[in-house]
């Protein structure tokens, strides 16, 4: 039976037959599982401030596949990208001309000429690929060098509507081209997110698996900047 709301309306079922009832919250059936919460209500007058979306519990290879971005964002190495997305797209695109040889081989290239970071272009036809190289000096790639890197995506996705809409990965998870802190961990998502955000990136970003189970304990939002409460919260309020 629907729950009552306000002004004598219901809410509407969101399973056909028994659906709701079997995928409660409370039933230990499904181990994984994702929490959203909503960092503000839809309101008469849309907000119109940049945000970037989190989708969370999505899968990025099916959504590139299937034509829903024109832009991805990820990290390119000048060693080995076996393992990475960008090879792993350049496989499954059915009119690519990269393979995971000539996607190293470029990026082979552009690496050891500075001490910058750099974003190189692949166009794999269906989508066009942003990737940062991160200097060839660094073991791993830094936040300050993700900043620099998405600056430069921001801009090149600003002066071209071709790139739009765009998606990013986290960076998080990665083995080849590791994220780190500065102290050898890596960051939180949060960080990764303000990173992109402070520099004027508001595509869709895709966490990594691994923090769905996370997310299934600690109650997560579907975009950013998050819910102003969160701060509150952390500053002792509430």
């Amino acid at each position: 039976m629907a729950t009552q709301v306000a002004r004598g309306g219901q809410v509407p079922h969101v399973y056909n037959g028994d659906g709701d009832h079997l995928m409660r919250s409370d039933r230990g059936e499904l181990a994984d599982r994702i929490t959203l919460v909503p960092d503000a209500l839809p309101g008469k007058v849309p907000d119109a401030t940049p945000r970037i979306r989190i989708l969370w519990g999505q899968h990025l290879l099916e959504d590139l596949l299937a034509g829903r971005f024109r832009s991805l964002v990820c990290a390119v190495n000048s060693r080995d990208n076996s393992r990475g997305i960008i090879s792993q797209l350049a496989a499954l695109l059915p009119t690519s001309q990269w393979d995971e040889k000539s996607i190293t081989a470029y990026a082979s290239h552009f690496a050891g000429r500075d001490n910058k970071v750099k974003v190189l272009k692949f166009d794999m036809d269906m989508v066009e690929v942003l990737a940062v190289l991160r200097p060839t000096e660094s073991a791993y790639l830094t936040i300050p060098q993700l900043a620099s890197a998405f600056r430069i995506v921001a801009d090149m996705v600003s002066r071209n509507s071709q790139r739009l809409p765009s998606a990013s990965v986290s960076f998080l998870g990665a083995s080849a081209n590791r994220l780190t802190d500065g102290r050898g961990a890596e960051p939180a998502f949060e960080t990764v997110l303000q990173t992109m955000y402070a520099a004027s990136y508001t595509g869709d970003v895709y966490p990594p698996p691994s923090l769905w189970q996370t997310a299934g304990e600690v109650d997560v939002f579907a975009r950013y900047p998050f819910a102003k409460a969160l701060d509150t919260m952390r500053a002792g309020g509430f």
